[in-house]
């Protein structure tokens, strides 16, 4: 992904946002088009690169790995190798993303909900 530049209007609005306001901190962090599915997948238990690749339907292994490697810093998830040939890696979430658990529960079932009435309204 390409960098922003640190002294841009949109650089130093995100930061004063991210600082000001809790939600805009959380969406940022979770921002990307995988990462909400992945933390869905990775609620149930731990699993490995393949498996979570096997979940995601069309996902890249570049997208993938970068958008692993971010939640892993973030904080999201954890990642575990196991010193074999070949390494077994697996992720998990660390125990401040599984208090996100009932908010994906929640943001599926509003968004399935909320698919439903968008279908059978014209707006």
């Amino acid at each position: 992904m390409t960098a922003r530049k640190e002294l841009s209007t949109n650089s130093i609005n995100r930061r004063e946002l991210i600082d000001f306001c809790g939600i805009v901190y959380s969406m940022d962090i979770l921002a990307g088009r995988w990462k909400a599915v992945i933390l869905d997948k990775l609620g149930a238990k731990p699993l490995r690169y393949n498996e979570i690749k096997q979940l995601l339907p069309n996902v890249t292994d570049r997208m993938l790995s970068l958008h692993l490697k971010e939640m892993e810093k973030d904080g999201l998830i954890t990642r575990s190798a196991i010193p074999e040939v070949p390494v077994k890696v697996s992720y998990e979430l660390t125990e401040s993303a599984k208090a996100l658990v009932p908010v994906w529960q929640a943001l599926d079932t509003w968004g399935k909900t909320h698919r439903v009435l968008m279908d059978r309204t014209d707006f």
